[in-house]
């Protein structure tokens, strides 16, 4: 600390006795003529972000059938390895159709297909056009085989995708895994 003290008094000094003082002092503005050019630099500046700044904060003008992004039901998709969830709900999370591969009569390891997640989907996307939903945002949580077929049945029953998430948890080194299957 001390060694980089003694190196800027060295040079403080050495500026002092030569013509260093401007270069030293770049940075600092003292006429008046320099201090309405750094006014008008600053200036220039704020008024070029809050230019952009009603334009970041406005709302999206995109609408689907008069509703805003926020405002479209949402599909949640629940891909398991032995079963595949389909569920449509409003933006406030009231439910309008819920349908899973045993319920359309999928049994056992049939279940766990990508057919049966389609068959399932597409029968959540018939309920849902039943009452008046034409377009939804896809939530998808897990790594099932009906990851794809669900969001493809979404689209076969007559709803229109406008978004798709993954909210697949993912563990950060969380639980000891169990121990490996022998085969």
């Amino acid at each position: 600390m001390s060694a980089a003290l003694a190196v800027a008094w060295q040079r403080l000094r050495g500026a002092a006795r030569g013509g260093l003082v401007a270069a030293l002092c770049r940075g600092l503005r003292s006429g008046p003529r320099d201090l309405a050019e750094a006014a008008a630099s600053k200036e220039a500046e704020t008024r070029g972000t809050t230019d952009l700044s009603p334009l970041i904060l406005q709302r999206s003008s995109m609408r689907w059938d008069g509703k805003v992004y926020e405002e479209i039901p949402i599909a949640h998709i629940k891909a398991t390895y032995n079963n595949t969830h389909v569920q449509v709900v409003t933006f406030d999370n009231m439910s309008l159709a819920h349908t899973s591969c045993g319920t359309e009569g999928f049994q056992n390891a049939k279940k766990g297909t990508a057919i049966a997640a389609q068959t399932a989907a597409m029968a959540a996307a018939v309920k849902a056009r039943g009452k008046g939903v034409l377009h939804v945002r896809v939530m998808v949580k897990g790594l099932g085989p009906g990851r794809k077929a669900a969001i493809r049945g979404l689209t076969m029953g007559g709803l229109e995708v406008i978004s798709i998430t993954d909210n697949t948890p993912v563990p950060h080194n969380g639980c000891r895994p169990r121990k490996a299957r022998r085969m």
